[in-house]
């Protein structure tokens, strides 16, 4: 549950920081109220996709058993993780661009008069956030939650990101949207990493990978991942209380990609600026 409120709360926050960058740049034009018609509009349409999508994962999860269901939930698992370490890098690439971008795309539409065209720019932005969403709740487990858990989560994550987007909105010293991309990007990839983890233990589990040695060492004592805060870190993070070498060694090298891929960006600005 953990870790489907912080998707819900990341996402949330970046899907409110696109309607704020474009609700902010309307108010500046001259036929805002028109405008804001149509952002609507778009945030409407970017929603209804993921509910699309959401409603077409939970018919495919449902019409599947047995060993054909576990190779779907292994595969959203290996897919949400992909998409998770997608966008990390997308945003540290575009992050700083994305207000001016953003502005640039509705000017465009403004100009020629094309509100729809505003409306698909926002609806495409609100879309990939919401559809990302689904897809990395149905990753960490959304298909095992009973309905009432899932509007908590929801709801709760809704309203954290509302929170978070009105302290940074305050321009305070001590959370600002780097921050914020910063602290969550970690958090992402620790995610990530724990759901090729679990994804690899699903493949051990079904015979089609070897776990090489069944377990390498035994921290129960210190963390056991059964109980409910072992199983948080153990979901966030892939940490494992009596690993099996595949999975340990996947996750060292998967962590020493992200190290490297992370250092090269400020490497080559510094080569750069020198």
């Amino acid at each position: 549950m953990g870790n489907a409120l912080f998707i819900v709360w990341r996402e949330s926050a970046e899907a409110m920081l696109v309607i704020g960058i474009v609700y902010a740049w309307l108010k500046r034009q001259p036929d805002a109220a028109v405008g804001r018609r149509y952002l609507w509009a778009g945030i409407a349409a970017g929603v209804a996709l993921a509910l699309v999508l959401a409603a077409a994962m939970l018919g495919i999860a449902h019409f599947l058993s047995g060993d054909a269901l576990d190779v779907f939930q292994t595969a959203m698992m290996f897919i949400a993780a992909v998409l998770i370490v997608q966008m990390v890098f997308w945003m540290r690439k575009h992050g700083r661009t994305l207000k001016r971008d953003l502005e640039a795309r509705m000017r465009r539409n403004a100009d020629a008069a094309n509100w729809w065209g505003l409306a698909i720019v926002v609806a495409l932005a609100i879309g990939r956030e919401t559809a990302e969403t689904v897809v990395f709740l149905y990753g960490v487990g959304m298909a095992q939650m009973t309905v009432p858990v899932f509007l908590a989560v929801l709801v709760l994550g809704v309203a954290l990101a509302w929170l978070t987007f009105w302290l940074l909105q305050q321009g305070s010293r001590w959370l600002s949207w780097r921050t914020f991309f910063r602290l969550s990007e970690i958090l992402l990839l620790l995610l990530a990493g724990g759901l090729m983890v679990s994804g690899l233990e699903k493949l051990i589990g079904m015979d089609v990978l070897p776990p090489l040695v069944d377990q390498m060492w035994n921290t129960t004592a210190l963390l056991d991942d059964t109980t409910r805060f072992g199983g948080f870190v153990a979901s966030m993070t892939g940490y494992r209380s009596q690993p099996a070498l595949l999975p340990t060694l996947c996750l060292a090298v998967y962590w020493v990609v992200m190290l490297v891929l992370m250092r090269a960006p400020r490497e080559a600005a510094g080569a750069k600026a020198a």
